[in-house]
């Protein structure tokens, strides 16, 4: 079976500094741009039968820069809505509410643009992602890409692994990294994790 290449876009100022960047559309930081430039290496003698990225520019130019082409952006590959969180850093969710956690508790809503999601709503997003990415796994015609956000692919791989949504806890993923989601014996494994060419 082929794989599942899940890629993190590069950093922006949002993502540097902590602050829960669900749907606010924030620009790649310089650093973020070079981390995409430097994913180009291992995808230059790649051929995805299937490229799908998140809409939000800073996947949509992560996957450019990383020589991506012929992509489709899904909207089931927006980042979690944060909700009444967006735009605001752990530290300060705790002050609080000092045992805070996205993954346990969740967010509160926002305004209309920001109504928040619960896990198990990423997780269905996720679920919809994976059955679209097996049509082209399962036929063989070669590895399937997604360029999308943290929490989001964190939520993913747990689908994937056959794990509940709220376990993508359990995966911490970097910027600008590339992640392999695979198969042995036929079960679903983390064959590459936090990878930087």
């Amino acid at each position: 079976m082929s794989d599942l290449l899940l890629v993190r876009h590069g950093e922006t100022a949002w993502s540097a500094t902590g602050r829960h960047t669900g749907r606010t559309d924030v620009p790649l930081t310089a650093a973020g741009v070079e981390e995409a430039i430097s994913l180009a290496p291992f995808f230059r003698d790649r051929t995805p039968a299937l490229v799908l990225t998140s809409p939000l520019r800073r996947a949509v130019v992560t996957a450019r820069l990383a020589g991506l082409s012929g992509g489709e952006t899904d909207p089931d590959l927006y980042e979690w809505d944060y909700g009444g969180y967006e735009g605001v850093t752990t530290a300060e969710i705790r002050r609080s509410r000092p045992r805070w956690s996205l993954w346990t508790d969740g967010v509160p809503p926002g305004d209309p643009d920001h109504p928040g999601e619960s896990a198990a709503q990423v997780g269905a997003r996720a679920d919809r992602v994976l059955a679209r990415a097996a049509r082209t796994l399962s036929g063989e015609r070669g590895d399937a890409v997604v360029v999308a956000h943290g929490h989001f692919l964190r939520v993913l791989t747990a689908r994937y692994l056959g794990l509940p949504p709220q376990e993508g806890r359990l995966f911490l993923l970097r910027t600008g990294t590339v992640s392999v989601l695979s198969t042995e014996h036929g079960l679903p494994v983390v064959a590459g994790w936090n990878t930087r060419p």
